[in-house]
């Protein structure tokens, strides 16, 4: 049964709708019975991708994230911004953006964010006369911030496929994620300059002097996470779980958490780093089914023979990484394309770091884009709204993302600037 084989099978099983991490153990399983290996074997490389100590982070990000959506601290955020920003035209859409962002240190994940802000900052715009599919294509759009901005789940499983630093890879995604969000306010004020009806309000003292002062808290987690970080005071790890802790000591201090709802955060938790732990173990298995058919060599002679040029490998890795972020779950992605891509980008000379970054945001703007779209699934069901109205709304912000994407492509010290000023 050969790696084709495979691949054919999991494709069929995801068109069937079959859960990614069973799409791909299947196939996986039975090439291993086939080809005459243990089931120990299968069990044991399956075990051992998923034991890592930077891979601990990952739930604990998770706990951040999904107590900080439990704890009101999004709220807060979006009254900060609105004092910021609500005194333009067409404030709320830099609201949205801004939002996402101060809630990116906390979440480091684009459906936690979808979930918790997007809920939030859609009925609030489309009650201010803002139509709901630029709400809902806003709000979508700006949720990609979340797994680029440091820290960011996306990012620690890559490093731990790649090797590299994940204290350089948060350092390298700083600049893209204001890229962004850079990109996301430029479509805003072109879209605000054509709807003179949505004029901002100058925010009263009382209102300024209150939201400052309830946000202080919150702003303090990106202090302790990525100057912790970066500083390397803490690793990714160990960050993680001082930022749990912290979010927790704001919950208490917020009068938010009770047993009902630390109930809820422990499910949640625990329910998503599951289906995240068995999709790297699921992927990690056909890693290995690949690696001894030797794909990764036989890929990399046909894009050698092919190009030899960075600019033409990027670009051609730009389109396959897209079409694979509609089909297949970010962590899935990542686990199965970067052992096979990576070696051959740094054949043609690309930073690994660098590669991370273009990676990370191509897949997290497949999240954007059916058949999957893990995205525009979690903001229809938060909000009510068919996918398709969703996807309608977002696919206009699409245009910005892949200028940027373009952007980080061609101009790699935008991405590897940080990190060397930094010496990660």
């Amino acid at each position: 049964m050969s790696a084709t084989l495979v691949v054919c099978g999991i494709l069929l099983l995801l068109v069937l709708r079959v859960p990614i991490a069973f799409a791909i153990l299947g196939p996986c399983i039975a090439y291993m019975a086939l080809t005459d290996q243990s089931t120990g074997l299968s069990l044991r490389t399956a075990a051992e991708e998923i034991d890592s100590f930077p891979l601990l982070a990952v739930p604990l990000f998770i706990l951040v994230g999904v107590t900080a959506n439990h704890t009101g601290i999004a709220d807060r955020i979006f009254a900060f911004a609105q004092v910021l920003f609500g005194r333009v035209r067409a404030g709320l859409g830099y609201v949205n953006i801004g939002v996402s962002v101060g809630f990116s240190w906390m979440s480091g994940s684009a459906l936690a964010d979808v979930a918790g802000v997007g809920k939030m900052t859609v009925p609030a715009m489309t009650s201010r006369g803002y139509s709901r599919r630029f709400s809902l294509g806003l709000s979508a759009a700006s949720s990609l911030i979340g797994p680029v901005m440091p820290p960011s789940i996306p990012a620690i499983v890559y490093a731990s496929v790649a090797a590299v630093s994940t204290a350089a890879l948060f350092a390298a995604a700083v600049v893209p994620a204001l890229l962004i969000a850079a990109g996301l306010a430029v479509a805003v004020f072109l879209w605000g300059r054509r709807q003179p009806h949505l004029a901002g309000r100058r925010p009263e003292p009382g209102e300024v002097r209150g939201a400052v002062l309830r946000v202080i808290g919150p702003l303090g987690a990106p202090v302790l996470l990525l100057g912790g970080i970066l500083s390397g005071l803490f690793t990714p790890t160990e960050a993680a779980a001082v930022g749990a802790a912290y979010v927790f000591l704001l919950g208490f201090c917020y009068r938010e958490l009770n047993p009902g709802a630390l109930w809820r955060i422990a499910v949640e938790t625990a329910t998503t780093a599951a289906s995240i732990a068995i999709i790297l173990a699921a992927s990690g298995l056909l890693g290995w089914i690949l690696a001894r058919e030797q794909v990764p060599q036989a890929l990399a002679s046909f894009l050698l023979g092919f190009t030899d040029s960075t600019v033409v490998f990027l670009l051609l890795v730009n389109v396959a990484l897209i079409l694979i972020g509609t089909v297949l779950e970010p962590v899935a992605a990542l686990v199965i394309t970067v052992p096979v891509l990576l070696p051959v980008a740094m054949q043609v000379g690309v930073d690994p770091v660098h590669f991370g970054v273009i990676t990370i945001v191509n897949l997290m703007i497949g999240l954007l884009t059916p058949p999957i779209g893990g995205v525009l699934f979690v903001l229809g069901s938060a909000t009510r709204t068919p996918m398709q109205e969703v996807f309608r709304g977002t696919a206009p912000f699409l245009l910005p993302l892949i200028a940027v994407l373009a952007l980080l492509t061609a101009a790699p010290d935008l991405v590897l600037f940080l990190p060397g000023y930094l010496g990660l």
